[in-house]
């Protein structure tokens, strides 16, 4: 069984629990004398209720655009947690979200674009799994970083799956990105653009992220990340997310669209850069100027 190589890493992906290391969290805080046995390792009672809160925004922010609550989402975790957890997390947060949406959209799914493309993602999602957890931490910030960022103000490539093969090729390379960058909705988004049906479109990209992000945990799993502890967060987050959901569309349609897009890019921006400046500050040169 494969470990990350890091120190960090390799506490976080054993046990779950408490343990002698202590990983870097940016902006989380250190836990209360008194300790609740239901929150992740050094994650305070505060922190988990933002993130329960956050869910819920992002699932405003998704109910209404479809796409980009995953990325903001993502972007939030990779500040609180070291980024060993961040794609694991993110993924299982995920999962109970797409799947909500899927199942409420159930009829307009195309099952055909699901079936090759699912299949794909078990290819790439172990794949992905082998290179992500050998990446180095630094490293692994990085690439969340600068995935935001060129998500957020750089033209998206269009990309249609063309027939069964297309669509399967599509799930490989989606879904082992998706093991590294965390979020692939909008990846997800540009492959299906062929669908002419609004519904079909949301529906189907909820099935296709409900099939991915499956694979994606299972995957972190396989390789030993230890999801118990972080179970009941997650299980707080989604049910908040469905509530977010469910009210997505009254409480965002009164927002002007480029006002709102305009302030989620620079929202994202904000939150990459602070990414990226974590990252740089543990490369081996950024040590080296402290002498």
């Amino acid at each position: 069984m494969l470990s990350p190589s890091s120190a960090t890493a390799d506490w976080l992906w054993q046990s779950g629990s408490h343990g002698d290391r202590v990983a870097h969290r940016p902006l989380a805080e250190c836990p209360a004398p008194l300790d609740f046995a239901f929150l992740p390792p050094d994650l305070s009672l505060s922190g988990a209720l933002a993130l329960v809160v956050l869910s819920f925004v992002t699932s405003l922010i998704t109910a209404t655009l479809s796409l980009g609550g995953g990325m903001l989402m993502l972007a939030v975790l990779a500040l609180v947690f070291p980024p060993a957890v961040v794609v694991p997390v993110h993924g299982l947060v995920q999962l109970g979200s797409n799947a909500g949406r899927a199942l409420v959209q159930h009829r307009y799914v195309q099952w055909q674009l699901v079936l090759w493309f699912g299949l794909g993602t078990l290819v790439g999602s172990f794949l992905g799994a082998r290179f992500a957890v050998a990446l180095p931490e630094a490293l692994f910030q990085a690439v969340i970083g600068v995935f935001i960022i060129f998500n957020a103000w750089a033209p998206q490539p269009r990309v249609s799956g063309r027939g069964p093969l297309g669509n399967f090729v599509g799930g490989v390379v989606i879904s082992a990105l998706g093991m590294v960058i965390g979020a692939t909705g909008p990846l997800v988004a540009n492959f299906m653009r062929g669908l002419s049906d609004r519904h079909e479109l949301v529906a189907t990209h909820a099935a296709l992220m409900t099939w991915s992000n499956s694979a994606k945990v299972g995957a972190f799993a396989l390789f030993g990340f230890a999801f118990g502890a972080y179970l009941p967060l997650a299980a707080a987050m989604i049910a908040t997310g469905f509530l977010g959901t469910y009210m997505g569309s009254q409480a965002l349609a009164r927002v002007p669209e480029t006002v709102f897009r305009v302030g989620f890019k620079l929202v994202l921006t904000l939150a990459a850069l602070q990414i990226l400046w974590s990252a740089a500050s543990a490369l081996p040169w950024a040590t080296l100027t402290k002498f």
